[in-house]
């Protein structure tokens, strides 16, 4: 999941045509932070989340997961 959101992220920023830094900068987090949730290595806060995909334009979905037949 860490890969898909950093995928996501990265996309997206370079879609838009902006750097980490900037990108960093606009959100109001380190560009370390930044640079590991784009490679899926990091563990940013929700807060630090929020924000960043707060800049792209993007939101975080939560689902109950649906459930599996017992076999």
């Amino acid at each position: 999941m860490k890969d898909e959101i950093g995928n996501t992220i990265r996309a997206r920023r370079k879609m838009l045509g902006i750097s980490q830094q900037t990108l960093a900068e606009l959100a109001g987090v380190g560009i370390n932070t930044l640079a590991s949730a784009e490679k899926g290595t990091g563990n940013p806060s929700i807060d630090s989340l929020s924000s960043i995909l707060d800049v792209l334009g993007l939101e975080l979905e939560i689902r109950q997961k649906q459930s599996r037949p017992v076999t």
